[in-house]
């Protein structure tokens, strides 16, 4: 049994995590074997965030005052909660796939960047491109039109030696 001090500090730290991270994925890990829960907290860690146990009533206590307030509010059942400072989506995806591949861990909210959503909200924001592929199609979109003005201006040069080697080798250049 933890001691009221210990109790205390696990408070204060979910507490500072919550206000840190401004997206946060509520779930339900009840019936979760052993392994299973290690291979969640593995996949969660690839994606860049966290996860962790919680009671119910102090979560929902934890989350007063944060952005994650209106997602922990009448909770039942056993809770898990999975959050991230840095890229949702990518978190998204992993715990949706890992959902997928075991149907008794099941997701009961959301909070991304403050604004609660539900669970066919994730699925669809799992579907998302990364943060990555955006910013890779940006610069694809940026770069398309610089690409094809010098494409236009060398096919121009290009044309010009074509015919003028043409018109060489037919011997259509005679002075007069």
């Amino acid at each position: 049994m933890k001691r009221k001090e210990e109790k205390r500090k696990d408070f204060e730290e979910l507490r500072k995590e919550l206000e840190a991270s401004p997206d946060v994925f509520i779930a339900s890990y009840e019936k979760m074997k052993v392994l299973q829960d290690f291979n969640l907290r593995k996949a969660v860690r690839e994606a860049g965030g966290r996860y962790k146990v919680v009671k119910n009533n102090v979560a929902e206590l934890a989350a007063e005052g944060t952005s994650a307030e209106a997602g922990f509010k009448g909770l039942k059942g056993m809770t898990s909660i999975a959050y991230t400072r840095e890229d949702p989506v990518a978190l998204a995806k992993a715990l949706a796939k890992y959902a997928k591949e075991n149907p008794v861990f099941t997701f009961k909210a959301g909070v991304v960047e403050g604004r609660v959503v539900n669970i066919d909200q994730i699925k669809a924001f799992a579907e998302m491109p990364s943060k990555d592929e955006l910013f890779a199609k940006l610069l694809y979109l940026i770069n398309a039109p610089a690409t094809m003005l010098a494409r236009v201006t060398n096919g121009v040069g290009r044309n010009l030696a074509v015919v003028v080697d043409q018109g060489v080798k037919e011997d259509k250049f005679k002075s007069a």
